[in-house]
């Protein structure tokens, strides 16, 4: 874990990512790439019709002198961080950023059960998400001396699963967490035989070459499962893999990561398929 971006927009919530972010920094030796995206588009930036290019200006460097001095918290010293400014907010850049400087990890701040607000936005937590090609761990509550002892992944180990598994087990062998691996089972439409989860689960095993072991869990839908699932067993983080620009992976149709997200009370990891 080399480099880790963290996007800024001072709030609470990016400052609990910023720490986490600072904690895992100090472990693995790793540069912070602190992210701010201005609110200025680029018509006001390229267009001086009806707004002074002096203005634009003033606005940059007020941002970039905020930005500096919001940086200069005591709990950064002995960090390397690179502050990033971009001019605009398009979050779905982020992973071109990412990119750019080979980093290895986003972690981002959001509020929490009221609805994903400020830089976790709607569509724009989405397309962080959609488009990063790193894991982003989403960050809603202050947290002292971060770790993860037991990190719980969920997926529906159909074969397109893989690489989202690797990405977690990566993850959990560098922070030497233990990974819990699960299904859950719900009723209706997607409900599947124990014979059939074993079935899909040992073809899983089959393609991975490793000795694994899944639960099953039962619950009434897939967000509550998960949930249920991780606050019953202690986890201190749960992953969850996405689609890339295809939404999230047919484990989590619709909104179901997004309410997981939303609704867990442990930080949430997201692993690109």
């Amino acid at each position: 874990m080399k480099k880790i971006i963290v996007p800024l927009d001072f709030s609470e919530q990016s400052e609990y990512a910023l720490k986490v972010a600072v904690s895992l920094a100090k472990k693995h030796g790793s540069e912070i790439l602190a992210l701010h995206m201005l609110e200025l588009n680029q018509a006001m930036i390229t267009s001086s019709e009806g707004f002074h290019p002096e203005q634009t200006v003033f606005l940059i460097k007020l941002a970039e002198k905020r930005f500096n001095e919001f940086l200069k918290k005591p709990y950064l010293e002995g960090v390397k961080v690179t502050p990033i400014i971009k001019h605009y907010k398009v979050f779905s850049e982020v992973n071109a950023i990412a990119e750019e400087h080979k980093a290895d990890l986003v972690v981002m701040g959001s509020h929490g059960t009221d609805g994903l607000e400020e830089i976790f936005i709607g569509s724009n937590a989405e397309k962080v998400v959609r488009n990063s090609e790193v894991p982003v761990l989403v960050i809603k509550n202050e947290i002292a001396n971060f770790s993860i002892n037991r990190f719980v992944f969920a997926c529906d180990f159909r074969e397109e699963s893989i690489p989202a598994y690797k990405k977690a087990k990566a993850f959990a062998d560098l922070l030497k967490a233990d990974l819990d691996l699960v299904y859950i089972n719900t009723p209706g439409d997607n409900f599947l035989s124990s014979a059939d989860i074993y079935k899909r689960v040992n073809a899983f095993i089959g393609k991975v070459n490793e000795a694994l072991q899944v639960e099953i869990y039962n619950d009434y839908s897939v967000e509550r499962g998960v949930l249920n699932y991780s606050e019953n067993n202690s986890a201190d983080a749960i992953g969850i893999p996405t689609h890339g620009r295809r939404g999230l992976s047919h484990f989590f149709m619709g909104s179901i990561g997004e309410d997981i997200v939303n609704h867990s009370k442990i930080p949430v990891v997201t692993f690109k398929i």
